[in-house]
């Protein structure tokens, strides 16, 4: 029975870096190890880089250098510098900023002040410098505790601000920056702001075509037609469609990456829509238009409203006070630039209509398979053994909406242990039946067609759009062997065929699971390489008992969830415009099976077999 005592020694007022700790998910979303892009030291370095832009927009600074070093980051901007007397109040003084004056920062990313303190609290080490007319301004905190606070020094720097950092191991446990993750925000950020320069690592990121940059840099083939580029008062938007399924959109609100969209996101798609309809005098079904598009919307926004303290998703109903609604505008931009661009480039307005004509009939062709699929999907799905779902899902506000995951393996023994292993809060285990269809080259019929693909889109919830999509985290848990392999390959497959989306946004993980168990009566260790076998070995000698894990199922539930809790490891899944993978599924899973056989005979290792005196 729960104790019904309540009284004034229940309430508590907590300090705010006591707060941020115990409750970072309020300021930076979920913790993570660095495995994914959502993860919270990437917020961290966002909202340090935040500030720093804010500079540069207000016409402070053309440079940011940007530093990471294990765990150190280092984040140094040439704008004004905080003024000196506030160095110790902007860094730990909740809702204090300039961010409230409109004068200083009349469309900025920062608001509430909130940022650079949640980056303080959650840092086991952070240096606070401004560099203002000759002076220097430097405090230094652990865990948002006061370590140093110099007195204000000379200084032959330029003006600006600089921040270093190390997110505290305390809160995030064994975690790592991944670098492309870093280099795509950095990129983001010089996309909205062409010109300016962001050193990163000695590496020089810089725009000068702003959006149509980032649209080349993000395809994987080229567009179908040369990218529509349009540009006005505090809007910019870039499009083009390609021979990919899915629809992919970059948006953004005063230079914030706004992932999951929003109110000017929504307005852009209906705009889109709105305006090839009423130029081709077709009424096209909205689906068929924007078929393969990739695009990318920014706006300015005085005074923005977000949906979280992590900025990803706009609410704003307004351009700012007095201004007209988000959607008139857009729209109102979107029918006059875009209609113009159409008649004036006749040659893309015949190429766009024929790929609208084109996913038109693809959809009626499919559109009665797909009835058949839905009416099976529900039917199934009322006595689905194939799905284990969890309570917690991405396309709801849950504060642990990050952590939903689908993990997809094979057999029944595999998804038995995660079964029994796994939070049945936030992860759900969808078990497949043998190896999947390799459907390289196939249509998107065969998705509705086999029933293995149509259940699992109807689990993830991706038949329209990803929108809805139910998981944060798809992580593909096969064994590590051949067969698995094989399966894992089949699967990225199919996302990338039918779903790349879910791929390029970061939502495709592999599963690491430990290759070898290495223990005496004392102490065991999961060993993931061989060279963390053979460090085992000489750790534990003499003579450890030696497993080798030949699949998931011969890992226990009990041991299953030291590998899918708070110490999972999870390999990301990252697909760039540089990475040649229309040719690499070709090669692997088109019908050139001569040239694989030659490229596996070549390429054959033998595995370096494990002395039987070890395994005893």
């Amino acid at each position: 029975m729960m104790d019904g005592n309540y009284s004034e020694e229940n309430i508590r007022t907590l300090e705010w870096k006591e707060h941020i700790r115990l409750r970072p998910g309020m300021y930076i979303g979920k913790l993570g190890d660095g495995s994914s892009l959502d993860d919270g030291i990437y917020v961290m370095l966002k909202e340090v880089m935040d500030n720093a832009v804010d500079e540069y927009m207000m016409g402070f600074g053309r440079k940011i250098d940007v530093t990471i070093s294990g765990r150190e980051v280092r984040v140094r901007d040439y704008g004004r510098g905080i003024p000196l007397g506030k160095v110790l109040d902007v860094s730990s003084r909740m809702n204090t900023g300039a961010k409230y004056d409109s004068k200083a920062f009349k469309k900025s990313v920062g608001l509430n002040g909130v940022g650079i303190k949640a980056v303080n609290a959650l840092s086991s080490s952070f240096i606070l410098r401004s560099y203002r007319d000759g002076q220097l301004k430097e405090i230094e905190f652990g865990a948002g505790e006061t370590v140093r606070d110099e007195a204000l020094m000379p200084s032959k720097e330029d003006n600006g601000t600089e921040v270093i950092f190390v997110p505290d191991e305390a809160m995030f446990g064994n975690y790592h920056y991944i670098s492309e993750y870093v280099e795509s925000m950095l990129k983001n950020y010089s996309y909205l702001n062409a010109g300016m320069v962001i050193n990163f690592n000695g590496n020089k990121i810089v725009s000068r075509n702003g959006l149509v940059d980032l649209l080349n840099d993000n395809m994987t083939r080229e567009g179908l037609y040369p990218i529509i580029h349009l540009k006005g008062d505090d809007i910019e938007v870039a499009m083009t469609h390609s021979m990919q399924y899915g629809e992919d959109y970059y948006s953004f609100v005063n230079g914030q990456h706004t992932s999951q969209g929003g109110t000017h996101l929504i307005a852009f798609r209906e705009a889109l829509t709105r305006t090839v309809k009423e130029f081709y005098k077709k009424d096209f079904d909205a689906s068929d238009i924007r078929s393969s598009i990739i695009a990318a919307i920014s706006v300015k926004i005085e005074e923005p409203i977000f949906e979280s303290q992590t900025k990803t998703k706009l609410g704003s109903k307004d351009m700012g006070p007095g201004g007209p609604s988000v959607r008139n505008f857009i729209v109102d931009f979107v029918r006059k630039h875009l209609d113009d661009y159409l008649h004036k480039n006749g040659e893309t307005a015949r190429i766009l209509l024929k790929k609208i004509q084109e996913s038109e009939k693809e959809r009626k062709a499919i559109s009665s398979i797909q009835k058949l699929a839905r009416e099976r999907a529900k039917k199934v799905s009322l006595h689905n053994r194939k799905l284990r779902d969890c309570r917690i899902h991405y396309n709801t506000n849950d504060e642990r909406r990050l952590d939903s995951t689908l993990f997809i393996t094979e057999g029944d023994s595999a998804s038995g242990s995660i079964t029994k292993s796994r939070n049945v809060e936030t992860q759900a285990v969808f078990s497949l039946r043998g190896k999947p269809l390799n459907c390289y080259g196939l249509t998107k019929k065969v998705v509705y067609e086999n029933e293995e693909f149509n259940l699992l889109q109807a689990a993830l919830n991706i038949e329209e759009t990803l929108d809805d999509l139910r998981y944060n985290n798809v992580v593909i848990a096969t064994d590590a062997d051949v067969d698995g392999m094989h399966i894992r390959l089949l699967l990225l497959t199919f996302f990338l065929q039918f779903f790349p989306d879910l791929v390029r946004k970061g939502h495709v993980y592999i599963l690491q699971t430990p290759l070898f168990r290495v223990r005496n009566k004392k102490e065991t260790r999961y060993c993931y390489s061989d060279e963390e076998r053979q460090q085992a070995i000489k750790d534990l000698g003499p003579e450890p008992e030696i497993t080798r894990f030949k699949g998931l199922g011969e890992i226990s539930p009990d041991e299953f969830v030291h590998f899918i809790g708070k110490d999972m490891r999870l390999e990301p899944v990252i697909m760039k415009r540089s990475d040649p993978y229309t040719q690499f599924l070709e090669f692997f899973m088109g019908k050139n099976t001569p040239e694989r056989q030659d490229f596996i005979i070549d390429n054959l290792r033998v595995e370096e077999e494990i002395p039987e005196a070890a395994q005893a």
